[in-house]
């Protein structure tokens, strides 16, 4: 019993440890699950407390940025530009990507994809002038209900084009949108580019914008037409970037044969499209100021979508010489020379006109200058500290006469041999202050232009006939291009790398050429536009291409007289040229019977006193063509005039092979 008893209590002592130990490792597993549970919302509240940090830190760095932004504000905006041109890069890249991740991911059937993207309007380039032709250089930009022009030239009159000064384009689109124009942009100020100008403020006036030098220009000019006090001038520098509603116009740093000259850079949300204007790549200009090629390369690399190009050279291989490359060859003409030295060039070439200054100082003479556009330039680049030189070299060319020959340097126009200019005068011994002599060295510092062949031979045969010595371009090189030959094209076009190419400012065969060196260099055809005045281009960074044409053309200025010389005077003006003028003058009564006359009156035709038997039988031949009408009893007057006309002209083409114009003036008794 008592084994019994001790056996039951160690039992039951036993299953009480037990308990107690299951007891124990209950606890302890519970101990480890509320362990667990708690690591676990520490964890999480830890992660939570993470991602507040996070958050917390994105909102301070987008309150800095704000910051920053506003600070940047009133930085230039040529980096506002850049960081706009780079989110926009950032952007595309984004949307590449999100796009593959698009296809990768299942699309579900019930989930509609809405893309909030629109895509920018597209681009309007349309020239309405400077191209199939040298000069009258003006273009459109047009971006939805936003305009720009760029230059706005004149073009001088082909010989065809009897008695007309100069030539514009046809302002009619800039006229009927010009609530759209925010604008004019000048790249500099030569005449091809800004000689318009006061014709279009007559119609519309814009602001204009261009740079120091070329403003002074257009002052001239605007004074001339009596329009500066009511034109709205801007002038700008280069590196500058003006706003012009959704468009953004930057003035970047050219080389050219006049200073301050300046390509364009247009941004638009279509994308960036580079204007050159006329340029060169000139290493050592005259003024130092080079050609701001790491901006073009900077923008190349953002990417252009048009590039459009200066193709006046396009034809020439190799490099156009440097500028510099001139002052040594007029050191060799001036070393030693005892005659008066009689030097003439381009009148907007400042950076020529420096160096013969160059030379005048460095070997002691004085300069006269001659010509009014050669006056006027010397005067504002002078007073812009453009031309370089001590105040008494100087005088006026009146006061000539108290100097000898080999104190002296005459600069003068007219080296195109223009008919009315300073230098073409002196030739014919018509020039009132100035007589060319056998002492004389004259320098024709520059090639003629397609066109002015023949007169500038006629004036340097005339020169020579006097006694002159004359140096011109066929003998030295006294004459550097300002344009840029084939290698300096491909040179810009390897840096702004443009998706499209427009070549402009020349006739269709220098068109021609550079869209051959375009296609040379890799651009592909497709790419490249050869347009015409008035044709619409139309494009974005997906196409290009021609979207119709606006009213383009010529308008002829004929002293006071703006397009009211048209194709038909011009005819006219031809006829008469060519073969003279014949008129007609009688009187006849209601029955249509001839009273008095007719008289016969020529003018270019024949000479009236040698010839007196031929109007004696064009008189005879008159009265009985008027016999016949009255025997018909024609009467109308119109009738009349224009059988006379018919008639008398075969009558005299009969007779002397001659085809002059018949003017018959009637006169009721």
């Amino acid at each position: 019993m008592e084994e019994n008893n001790k056996v039951t209590n160690v039992d039951m002592q036993g299953n009480v440890q037990n308990d107690m130990n299951q007891n124990n490792i209950a606890k302890n597993s519970d101990g480890r699950k509320k362990r667990r549970v708690y690591n676990y919302k520490n964890k999480k509240q830890n992660k939570n407390k993470r991602q507040e940090q996070n958050q917390a830190q994105k909102r301070v760095q987008k309150q800095d940025n704000k910051k920053s932004k506003i600070q940047n504000k009133n930085q230039n905006s040529r980096e506002n530009i850049n960081v706009q041109n780079d989110q926009k890069t950032q952007n595309k890249l984004k949307s590449k990507k999100s796009a593959q991740k698009q296809t990768k991911k299942p699309i579900t059937k019930n989930k509609s994809i809405i893309d909030f993207h629109f895509k920018p309007s597209k681009l309007k380039i349309i020239a309405l002038g400077g191209l199939d032709e040298i000069g009258k250089n003006i273009t459109v930009f047009e971006y939805e209900n936003e305009m720009i022009l760029v230059d706005c030239g004149i073009e001088f009159p082909d010989d065809d084009m009897l008695g007309v000064d100069l030539v514009i384009p046809d302002f009619t689109y800039v006229v009927k949108n010009i609530d759209k124009v925010k604008g004019l942009f000048i790249t500099h100020g030569h005449e091809d580019h800004i000689g318009s100008i006061p014709y279009l403020l007559k119609q519309v006036n814009i602001p204009i914008y261009g740079t120091k030098l070329t403003m002074k220009l257009i002052e001239h000019k605007l004074e001339e037409h009596k329009l500066l006090n009511k034109a709205d001038l801007h002038v700008v520098e280069q590196g500058n970037v003006i706003d012009a509603g959704k468009m953004q116009v930057e003035f970047i740093r050219s080389s050219h044969s006049i200073p301050d000259s300046c390509m364009l850079a247009i941004h638009t949300p279509a994308g960036v499209v580079i204007h050159t204007g006329d340029y060169k790549v000139d290493y050592t200009p005259i003024d130092g100021q080079m050609m701001d090629l790491g901006r073009l390369a900077e923008l190349g690399n953002q990417g252009v979508l048009a590039l459009l190009a200066d193709s006046t050279n396009s034809e020439r291989k190799g490099f156009t010489m440097s500028e510099k490359s001139i002052g040594p060859l007029f050191d060799r003409l001036f070393e030693g020379c005892k005659k008066r030295i009689v030097v003439a060039t381009f009148a907007s070439n400042v950076h020529r006109v420096q160096q013969i200054v160059n030379s005048a100082v460095k070997y002691g003479r004085k300069i006269a200058i001659s010509g009014r556009s050669m006056i006027n330039m010397i005067e504002a680049a002078r007073e812009l500290n453009y031309i370089k030189c001590p105040d008494d070299i100087f005088i006026d060319i009146d006061l000539i006469k108290n100097y000898t020959d080999d104190q002296l340097v005459i600069i003068t126009t007219g080296s195109q041999g223009e008919t009315m200019s300073a230098l073409t005068r002196m030739a014919n011994g018509e020039h009132r202050k100035v007589t060319i002599n056998s002492n004389d060295l004259v320098i024709i510092s520059a090639t003629p232009i397609p066109g002015n062949e023949k007169s500038v031979s006629k004036v340097i045969d005339q020169l020579m006939k006097i006694g002159a010595e004359v140096v011109y371009s066929a003998l030295a090189n006294v004459h550097v291009s300002g344009h840029a030959c084939q290698e300096e094209q491909k040179l810009i076009m390897s840096l702004v790398k443009p998706k499209y190419f427009l070549p402009v400012h020349g006739e269709y065969r220098q068109l021609m050429a550079q869209r051959d060196t375009a296609i040379e260099l890799g651009i592909p055809k497709e790419n490249i536009f050869l347009t015409n005045n008035g044709k619409v281009i139309e494009m974005d960074e997906d196409k290009c291409e021609f979207a119709g044409a606006v009213q383009a053309g010529r308008v002829m200025v004929d002293g006071l007289g703006v397009g009211d010389v048209g194709n038909v005077v011009l005819r006219d003006r031809q006829h008469l040229s060519s073969d003279g003028l014949i008129v007609i003058v009688m009187s006849i009564d209601q029955g249509g019977t001839v009273v008095s006359g007719p008289d016969v009156i020529s003018r270019g035709f024949v000479y009236v006193k040698e010839s007196e038997n031929l109007m004696e039988d064009v008189k005879s031949f008159i009265r009985e063509e008027m016999y016949v009408m009255e025997e018909r009893h024609v009467t109308d007057w119109s009738s009349i005039k224009s059988t006379l006309k018919d008639d008398v002209r075969d009558f005299i083409f009969s007779r002397t092979k001659r085809n002059p114009m018949i003017l018959p003036i009637l006169m009721e008794v």
